[in-house]
């Protein structure tokens, strides 16, 4: 590059550095480069001794250099040779001298005092040293590399490429990237190599500016490129690719694969980690297409693929339940002879369990381990791949073979069980409700010496509260807590649970109270059954200061839990404290749903304030949310309570018409029930027409409701029918049927037709 085309180029980047003054200071660790070739030939050793004379000087006679006779003549001998030393030793002496301010000095003691003045380019090598000396300075390197950047364009000193090497570095790690990117640019082409070309996609990469780096690397990965990419490169790239923090835009899966085939084309490819990381990143986007084509062009290129990076694709197309592209791999791997590993097939193994594939399991698992067809793979199964075999056995009620499976793997392959291979076990014959096999393969455990963790608990305690056996699931845990296995939340939450749905409230607030103690955390779902079991109890209170303990321990209250106390307040005539819980709702931003508003409206209907029953509804409405049939039983059965039947029939026909909610079984037994005590037998039996015209099942409560009602008109005829049509229909009769029955049909000599509805009752009970 000329000297008149540099100072061009010179004057752009003069500018940005004057204007660009650093903000931060930043200390780049320097690596000592090596310099470029010096134009004079080295020193001779004896030069050493005078370098050294020549630095001692300078740094005794700080401020008398021009008036030290002995410098000048070590500097610049009589004999103006053109090797004189300070043509070919600046460097060494500039790199002594420690700071720049010196170093800048002594460079323009050299330009003032010299007989015959260097031509630029040879200076460019102390430049260099200066450089270094101002990466090590303090506070503000940066500062004073700006200074001598201008300082080496206005004296027309080209950059070395170890300069331009460390500018960019420098300036990119304190982001500031235009001027690491004007610096090469400043370079001469003929400098502008691959290595300088790394350093600077490193730090176009690092600060977010994609673009400007893939611009550089397309020109690199050209066919002919003056400056190809090397190993250095595709570390670089790729390495910044896969950072979770990556900042810039996102670069798109295309383009990865793209890259990858482009460095391929120069027989430059990611490693084993690198290329198994891209994988599993693509994978975890969903975008296990383009990682499938990227494993693949890897392999296609001659790039070296080694089983893990197959075992990141199965994992993705696993999750996607790709079994057919999984089996194909497995093929490939073996045409490319790529040897699979126990974890390859433990994925395919535990994919294939967990879509309770089980069988397709037990055939890889035959193949792998040499049985079989084999597909010429032979890999020793561990312990791992026979606990996710036997897992997904028990999981689908298959715990007989996980157990012959368990003995397989101590006979064959020597491999002893463990904690996890009796968990899986237990936990299947516990869902099976087989709990004494469960103790038993408890027990051969305990025997075997195999220890039995916090999941071995919880199996088993949560397996017996779950089938009723909540004092034996009581007693299971007292005992393994007095043997040192404590519970976890996991543990007390069953037993809450189990307590709670049992009724028996006092236990499972003494189980709640001992899991505080025990610095047992209680989750939300321990909170949540509380609240409700001592709700339904009517045990407000109690519940209320759970309810107030929740939120201490930072959860908060759920629709679900609101609605449970309203309700229970609104059962106890509380209203207040329903209010006080509406309130909270809205300040916590819970909106309330149906069950809320079915709640209240209940309240108010059983209340008799019909007013603002009706007002709720309208609410409701307003609100988006559309009336259920709970909604119109709730009105229709107050207005039944209060003899109204008119209103209640009212809504009754709103509901087919307007609304189009259709009423259910329980809706029309409350207007049977309420028509039938007010003698209103023929409206009755119309509503049992329309029952069966609706397709709505009349059940013994709805036959019992008209079966008095009838008896009060004494219409017999239409008793015996709805007998008949009772023991079409398999309704079996009650205690309050037989009692309304035999007073009646005992007295009119009908005694015959009840014994045909009993013996109907009795078939019908025997067949079930």
């Amino acid at each position: 590059m000329n000297v008149t085309h540099a100072a061009s180029k010179q004057s752009s980047l003069l500018r940005l550095v004057k204007s660009e003054a650093p903000t931060t200071c930043h200390t780049a660790i320097l690596r000592h480069f090596s310099a470029e070739p010096n134009l004079a030939p080295p020193p001779s050793t004896d030069d050493s001794s005078v370098i050294t004379e020549v630095v001692s000087l300078l740094q005794n006679n700080d401020n008398d250099w021009n008036n030290n006779d002995k410098l000048r003549q070590l500097l610049f001998p009589s004999n103006n040779s053109p090797h004189s030393l300070y043509a070919v030793s600046l460097p060494k002496i500039t790199r002594r001298l420690g700071t720049t301010t010196k170093a800048l000095k002594f460079f323009e003691y050299i330009q003032a005092n010299s007989p015959s003045p260097p031509e630029p380019p040879s200076l460019s090598p102390t430049f260099e040293a200066m450089y270094e000396l101002a990466c090590r300075e303090q506070p503000n390197p940066l500062s004073k590399l700006s200074e001598l950047l201008y300082k080496s364009k206005d004296h027309n000193i080209p950059l070395t490429i170890n300069s331009a090497t460390l500018l960019v570095r420098c300036f990119g790690q304190a982001g500031m990237i235009d001027k690491s990117l004007l610096v090469y640019k400043e370079l001469d082409p003929v400098l502008q190599n691959t290595h300088i070309r790394n350093v600077l996609l490193d730090v176009l990469l690092r600060s977010g500016r994609v673009d400007d780096a893939l611009q550089m690397l397309d020109e690199m990965l050209k066919p002919d490129a003056e400056f190809p990419p090397n190993e250095n490169s595709i570390d670089i790239v790729f390495t910044a690719l896969l950072k979770r923090d990556q900042s810039g835009r996102s670069v798109s899966e295309e383009e990865i694969v793209g890259l990858v085939s482009k460095f391929g084309e120069h027989d430059l490819f990611p490693s084993v980690v690198c290329l198994t990381q891209l994988i599993t990143k693509l994978c975890r986007r969903g975008k296990s297409n383009g990682a499938w084509e990227l494993l693949h062009d890897v392999i296609n290129l001659g790039g070296g693929v080694e089983a893990a990076s197959c075992n990141a694709l199965l994992t993705g197309l696993g999750r996607e339940r790709d079994f057919q592209r999984m089996n194909t791999l497995l093929k490939e791997m073996k045409e490319k002879d790529i040897h699979p590993n126990v974890i390859t097939f433990g994925i395919l193994i535990n994919h294939l369990c967990k879509f309770h594939r089980v069988d397709e399991a037990l055939e890889v698992f035959e193949k792998m381990s040499g049985g079989g067809e084999s597909d010429g793979f032979s890999v020793e199964p561990d312990v791992i791949l026979y606990n996710t075999l036997i897992d997904g056995l028990s999981k689908v009620g298959r715990q007989e073979e996980g157990l012959g499976l368990m003995e397989q793997m101590r006979s064959k392959h020597h491999c002893a069980p463990n904690t996890v291979t009796y968990n899986c076990l237990i936990d299947g014959f516990c869902k099976a409700g087989e709990i004494e096999r469960s103790h038993e393969l408890f027990n051969q455990m305990n025997r075997e010496g195999v220890p039995p963790n916090v999941i071995t608990l919880n199996t088993l305690v949560g397996g017996m509260c779950r089938h009723g056996r909540i004092n034996s699931a009581m007693e299971f845990f007292n005992d393994m807590q007095r043997k040192g296995l404590k519970g976890n939340a996991v543990t007390y939450t069953a037993l809450i649970n189990a307590f709670c749905n049992s009724n028996n409230i006092n236990k499972a607030m003494e189980l709640f109270d001992e899991m505080m103690k025990a610095g047992c955390s209680p989750d939300a779902i321990v909170y949540y059954t509380l609240i409700s079991g001592l709700s339904l109890a009517g045990r407000l209170d109690d519940a209320s200061f759970v309810a107030s303990k929740m939120k201490e321990a930072g959860f908060c209250l759920d629709i679900v839990s609101y609605n449970v106390l309203i309700g229970g307040f609104c059962r106890k005539n509380k209203f207040d404290k329903a209010c006080e819980m509406l309130k909270e709702m809205e300040q916590a931003g819970v909106n309330p749903d149906a069950v809320t508003y079915n709640t209240l409206i209940s309240y108010f209907s059983n209340s008799g304030n019909f007013t603002t029953a009706h007002r709720v509804m309208r609410q409701m409405i307003d609100n988006g949310l559309m009336p259920t049939v709970v909604t119109y039983g709730a009105l229709i059965h107050a207005y039944c309570l209060v003899d109204n039947l008119d209103e209640a029939m009212k809504i009754f026909r709103d509901m087919s018409t307007t609304s189009r909610v259709p009423p259910n079984t329980v809706i029309y037994n409350i207007l049977i029930d309420t028509l039938c005590k007010n003698k209103n037998v023929e409206v009755a039996l119309s509503l049992m027409d329309d029952m069966k015209h609706k397709g709505v099942r009349p059940n013994t409560t709805t036959y019992n409701a008209m079966f008095k009602g009838l008896q009060g008109k004494n219409w017999l005829e239409k008793a015996l029918k709805l007998m008949d049509q009772m023991t079409e229909q398999a309704c079996n009769p009650d205690y309050i049927t037989m009692e309304i029955l035999t007073e009646w049909l005992s007295a009119v000599g009908e005694t015959e037709k009840l014994k045909n509805l009993v013996q109907g009752y009795e078939v019908l009970a025997s067949k079930a």
